[in-house]
């Protein structure tokens, strides 16, 4: 596996972000919020948005100092204040090498430890299986299959739910 980081977001961090993130296989499998074209401005916005987190809940993932990727926990609210749902993405030059994988665990481990949650979840597209397969082995388990519920692009997708528990103490 190739080494990385989780780290903050910095104002540096920006042109590696901007030529990743605009990638359109990445936008392609990631929500309608996450702009394509990616441009400095975006990039700008998210930094933004990042600067007053504590504990930090979305991560740079850097490989060689290098912003490749980005990790994210999103805290849910009122009856569903106990979970918390994770989101990623990675540059396509680092797909492949197990990179995903172990940030999604480093980020689970980040999450019970930093958040009051008992659950993390994901919800990869059904065409997804580079992202499946990230979770399985990072030890999230299939909840469910929803047929058709994601509309991308003009394609119709399944939304796949994967989670992760609280360790019992």
């Amino acid at each position: 596996m190739t080494a990385f980081d989780l780290r903050p977001w910095r104002a540096d961090d920006i042109p590696a972000l901007v030529r990743h993130a605009n990638d359109a296989g990445i936008a392609d499998n990631l929500m309608d919020l996450f702009p394509h074209p990616y441009t400095e401005e975006a990039a700008r916005s998210f930094l933004a948005h990042l600067a007053d987190e504590d504990p930090a809940r979305i991560l740079c993932i850097a490989v060689d100092g290098e912003a490749a990727g980005s990790i994210g926990l999103h805290p849910q609210g009122d009856i569903f204040r106990r979970n918390a749902e994770l989101g990623y993405w990675l540059a396509r030059p680092y797909w492949g090498q197990g990179i995903m994988t172990a940030a999604i665990g480093r980020m689970v481990t980040h999450a019970f430890a930093h958040f009051p949650i008992d659950r993390v979840f994901a919800r990869p597209f059904g065409s997804n299986i580079g992202s499946q397969r990230a979770l399985e082995k990072a030890g999230f388990t299939l909840e469910a299959r929803l047929h058709a519920t994601i509309e991308k692009n003009g394609r119709k997708e399944d939304e796949l739910i994967y989670a992760v528990r609280r360790p019992a103490a």
